[in-house]
């Protein structure tokens, strides 16, 4: 039977692997990179989130999709990209040259050639072999990979686009909790041997997402100073797993040499492995703060920067950081914290302090527009016991983000009329202040005093309006939309009140 300590490094592993950017050699480095979501309702603009990258020094981009506003924004702009095939397509891709063929030249040969975008990668679909998936993706994303690198090949872009596919760390395994033990999951290892082994014969590369946070958040009992990189000088953490001679004293490093030794078991070491996303949320759960983000991001840094691999990988990968800014209209599925990723808010403003390479500090985006300054807030002569307002709470929240009122998150402490004027002031903000927006069955009223209070942040939303787009994306028109349907849906509650 395993010791105590070797079960407890087991579940440290396997936390990690049921788990769910910034890139860098193996020295000292100047430059860094994100994943840039745009699951959001109102979207920073392409050019101004370009210009954030740079003037924080990120020249490498991760976007999960291909999508025109951000690529566009990024054509020469000197930051290279890698774009994402999203799940959904892979079936089409997998079963089909000629999709593969039109799907590269819409998304990447197009933007390189017409729009200067240095595109690097594609990364095929998005964990796809994650278990919660029940085997949805197995059967496609090979045949995907493939026909993807063929297309590129077809494209003349078979040498300076690489194809990967993100996977989340549940594809691998440790029997004993040790990183040298680790191999891939049994029901998949045909499959991984076979995915890698194409990726390393075709210059591809492996990228695994990696998040520490989940793995604490997941789990009471997990060691929470193990989630975090020891700071210089600091003792070890108690958790730490001897594995050998070498002393795993954080999550990160045993998670990622697991990875390593499954891959180096089965004679595929050689194949370039990058970090595709990793980082800490700010919001939305008792473990989802910002300073426990600041503590984590900040090491993380720390060694990109210093260029300081893991014990069996000691030049440091390339690790895309996740995430840039907050996304608002990312699913909640996971859990609330999934909409609070990012390192900046959802307009651009640094959420803490941090040190980028040089020690030069996190800097904001600069030029955003917004709103007037007013908020939506509870009648002062309401009374928060009428039955209405539930159903307008409930109502504001559906189309809303409300994740900040979670039990332990910025918001969790308001009274009962603070719950309700935040909710109230979200949908308004998000419906982009209309004024129908504020009803709530005469419940609500707009004002111009600021209703934040302590590190509750009653936002104003970005006046999208007001910015010279680059173009037009598949979310900015679905946000367009999506605001029509809430003016309607409001009518409607409205209506049902009657």
């Amino acid at each position: 039977m395993a010791s105590c300590a070797a079960l407890r490094a087991l579940a440290v592993v396997l936390w990690v692997a049921a788990a769910y950017p910034v890139v860098f050699r193996a020295r000292p480095v100047d430059g860094l990179a994100m994943n840039w979501g745009t699951r959001a309702h109102h979207l920073l603009p392409g050019d101004i989130t370009v210009r954030l990258l740079h003037d924080n020094g990120f020249d490498k981009v991760k976007l999960f999709e291909a999508d025109p506003l951000a690529l566009r924004a990024l054509g020469h702009s000197g930051i290279q990209v890698m774009v994402g095939l999203p799940n959904e397509l892979l079936a089409n891709v997998a079963g089909s040259v000629n999709a593969a063929e039109q799907w590269v030249l819409q998304n990447v040969s197009t933007y390189v050639s017409k729009y200067g975008v240095d595109i690097r990668a594609v990364a095929v679909g998005n964990e796809p072999f994650l278990k919660s998936y029940k085997g949805q993706f197995e059967q496609a994303t090979l045949p995907a990979v493939q026909n993807v690198q063929a297309a590129l090949v077809k494209a003349g872009l078979g040498k300076q686009v690489r194809v990967t596919v993100p996977l989340n760390a549940d594809v691998y395994e440790s029997g004993d909790g040790k990183p040298s033990s680790g191999d891939f999951r049994a029901d998949i290892q045909g499959l991984m041997v076979n995915l890698v082994r194409f990726l390393l014969d075709n210059n591809g590369i492996l990228a695994i997402n990696i998040y520490p946070f989940l793995s604490m958040d997941a789990d009471p009992n997990f060691p929470k100073d193990y989630a975090f990189f020891p700071s210089p000088g600091a003792p070890p953490s108690q958790a730490s797993v001897q594995d050998g001679n070498v002393l795993y004293t954080n999550v990160f490093d045993a998670n990622y040499d697991t990875l390593i030794a499954a891959l180096e078991k089965h004679g595929l070491g050689a194949i370039p492995v990058v970090v595709g996303e990793i980082g800490w949320p700010t919001d939305g759960d008792q473990n989802a703060n910002v300073a426990s983000a600041q503590k984590f991001n900040q090491g993380l840094f720390d060694r990109i920067v210093a260029g300081k691999g893991t014990p069996r990988r000691p030049q440091m990968p390339d690790v895309y950081v996740f995430a840039l800014l907050d996304e608002d209209a990312k699913s909640v599925d996971p859990g609330n914290f999934e909409r609070h990723w990012g390192v900046f808010n959802y307009d651009g403003s640094p959420k803490y302090n941090l040190r980028l390479a040089g020690g030069r500090p996190v800097v904001p985006a600069k030029g955003v527009r917004y709103l007037s300054k007013q908020w939506c807030v509870l009648r002062p002569d309401a009374n928060p016991t009428d039955p209405a307002v539930g159903s307008a709470v409930q109502y504001a929240c559906q189309y809303a983000d409300c994740t900040s009122l979670s039990p332990g998150s910025s918001c969790g402490s308001l009274d009962v009329r603070g719950n309700i004027s935040y909710a109230f002031n979200q949908y308004f903000q998000a419906a982009n202040q209309m004024k129908n927006a504020c009803g709530f069955n005469n419940l609500s009223v707009i004002t111009t005093t600021d209703p934040s209070q302590g590190a509750c942040r009653f936002h104003i939303q970005i006046d999208t309006g007001k910015h010279e787009l680059t173009g037009k994306s598949a979310a900015g028109r679905a946000t367009a939309a999506w605001t029509a349907v809430m003016a309607m849906g409001f009518l409607a509650l409205v209506m049902t009140a009657w």
